[in-house]
């Protein structure tokens, strides 16, 4: 088949973030399919061009993950005006690929179907609108109706509905019974990532922290990430021989900078945002990673990304996060639960883990071993590969298995 795939924040591994689609592209082009991917970039001009192998054709949106509310709706409505001109030219496919967020990736999709008669699968890495909605970004009455039903349109003219996480598949699937959803959870690299036993002294010795307990958080630093709960446990635990680590970017890292200094937080380090490679060698010297979300019932069924990139590297889970990952986390044995609003309970939690190597290393390989066994990127791209195709996953049940145990 000859694939369109629109993905508005499409990431190669050299460009940092989250890497989902690349991945599932490549998995694609293995099979022997046609795969082309529609994107964005902060230039002035559309550009196609190679990226190993794969043919991306770039539509010029500003985006800045430092945007506002407006701002962001902005560039989604520009996305959706570009792509149509594109797709107006450029229409010989087989099937349409969208990924969310944003939603409004759907009425790109809606589009296409209908003026071209392309099938196309819908991707749900968020739930939209209910995100915005909780988070109070949208509070008009009329307008949360109109974006719930089209929300709704899009799943039920969707071929199929892949979701990347339990609570996202049961939200679809309570909204429009009749469609056929996968769940197809985020993937764990656990070929790029690896578990190491010992640090690596010259890392060691660059981010400074010998002799110290590493706790790092990866990723995006907005609102909704809530990394002040991080802010709080490290503000409560500055006794320990514990160095808090930061590598993100976002909307919300001025004001976590302005904190820590202000409060003279000498334990926290800021790392500048970086590539996959960046993000291994900050993983090699921690020893726990942090994941954390606001308290917004929505956000229990987010699939994050540094989730997967943690225990694809064997490292202690510690999150704020109820749901499937609170879950998973503390029935795999491969973390705990850090209550947001109880911070002073951190430090009671992993001094555990500072006195004692051995049950660190124990669930570290609990981690390691949770990636390894449920989210391979190798099985779970065969298995994105599938719902493309219009197959039965042979294995879903093994999915399905591993995400009960957050039930």
């Amino acid at each position: 088949m000859k694939i369109l795939y629109i993905h508005q924040y499409f990431k190669t591994p050299d460009e940092g973030g989250a890497n989902r689609s690349y991945f599932m592209a490549q998995a694609l082009k293995a099979k022997g399919h046609e795969v082309e991917m529609l994107t964005t970039h902060n230039e002035k001009k559309a550009i196609s061009r190679t990226v190993d192998g794969l043919k991306v054709h770039y539509l010029p949106v500003q985006y800045e993950n430092q945007f506002g509310f407006l701002k962001r709706i902005k560039a989604f409505l520009n996305f959706i005006m570009l792509s149509k001109s594109f797709i107006r030219k450029h229409n010989d496919y087989d099937k349409i690929i969208v990924t969310s967020t944003p939603l409004t990736v759907g009425f790109i999709a809606l589009w296409v179907q209908k003026k071209f008669n392309i099938p196309y699968i819908f991707e749900v890495r968020d739930l939209w609108p209910e995100a915005p909605i909780q988070m109070g970004a949208i509070k008009n009455p009329l307008l949360k109706i109109w974006l719930e039903k089209q929300e709704l349109k899009f799943y039920k003219n969707a071929e199929r509905v892949i979701a990347l996480s339990p609570g996202m598949r049961n939200h679809i699937e309570k909204k429009a019974p009749e469609v056929k959803v996968d769940l197809i959870p985020n993937v764990a690299d656990c070929d790029f990532f690896e578990r190491v036993e010992e640090k690596d002294e010259d890392l060691v010795l660059q981010y400074g922290v010998k002799n110290k307990f590493v706790v790092s958080y990866f990723g995006a630093v907005g609102p909704v990430n809530d990394l002040m709960s991080l802010i709080k446990c490290a503000e409560l635990s500055m006794h320990l021989p514990i160095r808090f680590l930061i590598m993100g970017e976002g909307s919300s890292l001025p004001d976590v900078k302005n904190y820590v200094a202000k409060n003279q937080l000498k334990n926290v380090f800021f790392i500048p945002y970086g590539t996959k490679d960046d993000v291994k060698d900050v993983m090699n010297v921690t020893d726990a990673c942090y994941v954390s979300f606001l308290h917004k019932p929505v956000l229990r069924t987010n699939s994050p990304n540094k989730f997967f990139d943690a225990i694809a590297s064997g490292k202690l889970i510690i999150t704020n996060i109820q749901g499937w990952i609170r879950g998973l986390v503390e029935k795999r044995h491969i973390g705990f639960f850090a209550d947001s609003d109880f911070p002073a309970e951190f430090g009671e939690k992993i001094k555990p883990f500072i006195d004692s190597p051995e049950l660190l290393m124990k669930y570290q390989k609990a981690s390691r071993d949770t990636a390894e066994q449920f989210f391979s990127r190798n099985e779970l791209s065969h298995h994105f590969v599938q719902a493309i195709e219009g197959k039965n996953y042979q294995h879903e049940a093994e999915i399905r298995s591993i995400f009960s145990l957050s039930a």
